[in-house]
């Protein structure tokens, strides 16, 4: 018999300006922490807190973990497939 699948994770991409904070993060710790706070919105997309704005642009949320001192901004596509990461802090 088939094992039960876990929960269905969206796919992660960044934006231009989130994928050069990216590249400059060296240490591992920080790498680590980056990862497990990715996982965490993947999982599930409507955790972060949702930020003020207008209704023209996307819907940004902010996920903060001050356990990990990991901060995302990011937005959901339409479907909850497709994460965009718009800002990183580590």
């Amino acid at each position: 018999m088939a094992k039960p699948h876990g929960p269905r994770r969206a796919r992660i991409t960044f934006s231009d300006s989130a994928a050069k904070q990216l590249e400059n993060i060296t240490s591992e710790a920080d790498i680590h922490a980056l990862d497990r706070a990715l996982v965490v919105i993947s999982v599930d997309p409507g955790i972060g807190e949702p930020l003020p704005g207008s209704a023209a642009g996307p819907h940004l949320r902010e996920y903060a973990d001050d356990v990990e001192r990991v901060r995302l901004l990011y937005w959901v596509s339409v479907l909850g497939t497709v994460i965009v990461v718009a800002y990183i802090e580590v």
